[in-house]
Order: structure tokens, then C-alpha cells, then sequence
């Protein structure tokens, strides 16, 4: 054989390998086209409706595994690449009626789809004012979390260090021992949904979000202000306990500031019925005549602020407290007992005069 044929045969040699290759490849996408497409076939033939969850945190990798180990699709992989091909890997957290006669499509809108979600949450609204175990109260009857278990968390030390880096309205001044409820005053008003199935944890991060938002629109005001952020906390809670109307918390915040400014004791009888416990909505008399109950609370007794809020004040109080309306009041005193009208005075002198004629 000449030497020219048999450098022919060589050259032929590696074509057909190449072309073997290419077959064989070919076959092999074929065959993964295949098993891809039947794959994301539904795994039943007749309806067979199942709960799905999507906890937070969860990756679509995570979900598509988790599909398939509960036998809701046929392979993980499989639909993991059609999430990803068709713009469907945008999941959602929540809880899910799925469909095992479904294919992967129809399964993966659904969860990427917060909507399809079962709604398993309810309403509870914290009004400005309420004190923590009001609010306690309210989210225990509405939840499987108990009223004990969140007065405890907003008293646990440990716990609330852990919140400061991520609320940094929540201070050191929380943990004077002679505060009653160290997170009083900073769970902000508001309407929340919660998962009736929830924890204390989560009810309680929810509030202190919303408290969050509020803390950011103020802080610049803060920061310039010569009290701390607790004191501004605190005072801001009598201001809203005193009234809830705007214009007389700017007049009432700046009775209490003319007050702090010349050392003059508060004189808050709101203070008295937090100290005493008093129901808000109870003998309000109660709390006028008890100025010499011992309690650091009692701002009659103690000169200065008390340890800590007396209630959770909303946005008005606390703009208030920062913004007060200038004057040279020194006292108030409301008509309950007729228009509800706050009527100020410059001198004890005017002030009494206002008691007589209004509450006797």
C-alpha cells in the first residue's frame, strides 16, 4: 500500500469519530429533550389537591426540591430550569393549594402568584395610647401567641440587646430597673396583620418595624433635641396620654418643657394612674388624688421624667414633644365633666381659678 492511501485512511479516521460524536450528542439532547419535557408533566392524572409552603428564606432550588420530595412534580432539576427559562423563579412566601394533576407551569404561577396564597392572618389595630398589655392583650386574642409570653419577651434583656442594632431607638435607658415594661412606649400605633399561627418574636418584630419607620422620620429632630431618645420617648407618652389632639399636644408638650426647664416637677396625673395601674378608662378621679403614692412613676412625688413611657405614643405626640408650641403656660387642666376643653394658665393662681370653675 502506498504511503499516499494510508495518510487518506488517517485523515478519514478523525472525521468519523467527529461524526460519532455529533450523533451521539445529538441522541443524548434528544433523549434529555425527552425526559425534560416529561418531566414537567403533572405527576397524577385525576385532581388531587395538596397544601404547599413556601417558607421566607426559601430559594427557588430550595422549593423545586421541596415539590418533589413531596411528590408534586416529577423532577427538581426539570423545574428548576423552566422557572428559570420562562421568568417564573420570582416564588412568594405564603401557604398554597396546589394541584397534582397541575403541570410544572401551572404550579409555579400559582407560587409566584402572593395572591393564590391561603390567608390564614388577622387584623389588630394598636390605638395611640394603649399601654403593652393592652396590646398584648389585643394580639392574644387574635393569635395563638399569649398575652404572658409577649409581656415577658418585652422584658427580656437578652432578647433586646439583640433588637438594638436593628432598632437603634431601643437604648441602653431601657434596662433602668425601675421601668416596668422595657419595650412600653416604643410599639407604634398602627393597624398589622399577623398569622394567627405565629410567635412572640415575629408579632413583636412586626410592631417595632412600623416603630422603626416612625423613629427614621423623626430622628434628625431627635438628634438635635437635649433630651435622649428614651426622655423624648417618655415625655412624648404623657404628652399623648394628657390629650389626642394635635394642636393641644403642642400646647401640652410645651407646658411640660417650660416645666422641665425651670426644675419644676411634671405633675403629670397620668403618670399616677400608669404607677398605680389604673385602667385608663376607669376612675380617672383616682389618679388626681393620689399625688403621694411611691413610685418613680409618680411625677408629683419625682422631679424630672420617669424611668421610662407611660403608653406607646403615636406620630402627633412624638412630632409634639420635639416641636412645642411656645408660650408661658405652666399648668392645664381639662373640663371633663363638661366640653372636655383644656383651659392653661400662666400662675397657680390662674390654674386654681380654672379647677374652681370648671370640676366643682
Amino acid at each position: 500500500m502506498s504511503k499516499t492511501r494510508r495518510r487518506k485512511k488517517r485523515r478519514i479516521r478523525p472525521l468519523r469519530i467527529l461524526f460519532l460524536l455529533l450523533v451521539a450528542a445529538a441522541l443524548a439532547g434528544g433523549i434529555f429533550f425527552l425526559r425534560y419535557k416529561s418531566n414537567l408533566k403533572p405527576v397524577a392524572k385525576e385532581s388531587e389537591v395538596v397544601s404547599f409552603e413556601v417558607v421566607g428564606g426559601s430559594t427557588l432550588k430550595s422549593v423545586t426540591k421541596q415539590l418533589e420530595e413531596q411528590g408534586i412534580i416529577r423532577d427538581d432539576n426539570s423545574a428548576y430550569l423552566y422557572a428559570r427559562k420562562n421568568n417564573l423563579s420570582n416564588i412568594k412566601t405564603g401557604e398554597y393549594e396546589l394541584d397534582k394533576s397541575w403541570d410544572v407551569q401551572q404550579i409555579l404561577e400559582v407560587i409566584n402568584d402572593p395572591t393564590k396564597a391561603i390567608v390564614y392572618d388577622t387584623s389588630v389595630t394598636i390605638v395611640e395610647g394603649d399601654w403593652a398589655k393592652d396590646i398584648a392583650s389585643k394580639v392574644a386574642a387574635a393569635t395563638n401567641v399569649t398575652e404572658e409570653e409577649l409581656l415577658a419577651l418585652w422584658n427580656d434583656e437578652t432578647y433586646i440587646r439583640s433588637l438594638m442594632d436593628r432598632y437603634p431607638f431601643i437604648t441602653e435607658e431601657v434596662f433602668n430597673p425601675n421601668i416596668r415594661i422595657r419595650l412600653e412606649g416604643y410599639l407604634a400605633p398602627n393597624t398589622y396583620r399577623f398569622f394567627q399561627e405565629t410567635t412572640a418574636k415575629e408579632v413583636t418584630e412586626k410592631i417595632l418595624d412600623q416603630s422603626l419607620v416612625v423613629y427614621n422620620s423623626l430622628k434628625d429632630d431627635m438628634a438635635k433635641n437635649k433630651l435622649s431618645i428614651h426622655e423624648i420617648y417618655t415625655l412624648a407618652s404623657i404628652v399623648q396620654y394628657e390629650s389626642g389632639l394635635v394642636e393641644e399636644m403642642e400646647r401640652i408638650s410645651g407646658v411640660f418643657w417650660n416645666r422641665l426647664d425651670i426644675d419644676m416637677p411634671l405633675q403629670s396625673s397620668s403618670t399616677v394612674c400608669y404607677a398605680i395601674d389604673f385602667a385608663k378608662d376607669g376612675n380617672w378621679w383616682a389618679c388626681e388624688v393620689n399625688g403621694d403614692y411611691d413610685s418613680p412613676y409618680n411625677t408629683y412625688k419625682y422631679a424630672g421624667l420617669p424611668p421610662g413611657p407611660i403608653m406607646n405614643p403615636g406620630y402627633d405626640a412624638l412630632h409634639s414633644t420635639l416641636h412645642p408650641a411656645k408660650h408661658k403656660y405652666y399648668y392645664f387642666m381639662a373640663d371633663v365633666e363638661g366640653t372636655g376643653q383644656i383651659h392653661y394658665a400662666e400662675t397657680l393662681a390662674e390654674h386654681e381659678a380654672n379647677v374652681k370653675k370648671y370640676l366643682r
